[in-house]
């Protein structure tokens, strides 16, 4: 297919073929720059199907991308804040009274690494 600029695209993907792309991205471990060079997608492409997919989701009443995470108990009585290990390895580690606000733009950071 070629577009009026002459630049020549593939076909469409349909919402299954985005649901599963997002799916592999999200069970490979890898952050979007490396999922995207592996599969030889645009990140600005993964970006697309990433809110389109999250954003079905959350319209639907599905599950937002959050998981269910268990305290160990060790300091908890203390509040000595959490401990957060994303995908890939990546670690975060707020103590308490933390701003949740600052915690979210800063996951949303390293997912875009």
């Amino acid at each position: 297919m070629t577009n009026e600029a002459g630049v020549v695209r593939g076909p469409r993907r349909t919402i299954a073929e985005v649901e599963q792309i997002v799916g592999e991205f999200e069970a490979s471990g890898l952050n979007r720059s490396q999922f995207c060079q592996h599969k030889e997608l645009k990140l600005v492409t993964l970006n697309r199907y990433l809110k389109r997919v999250r954003g079905k989701s959350i319209r639907d009443g599905c599950n937002s991308g959050l998981v269910a995470v268990e305290l160990d108990g060790a300091d908890h009585a203390r509040g000595s804040g959490l401990s957060v290990v994303l995908a890939g390895g990546k670690r975060i580690e707020v103590s308490a009274g933390f701003d949740g606000p600052t915690l979210q733009r800063l996951v949303r950071e390293l997912e875009t690494v």
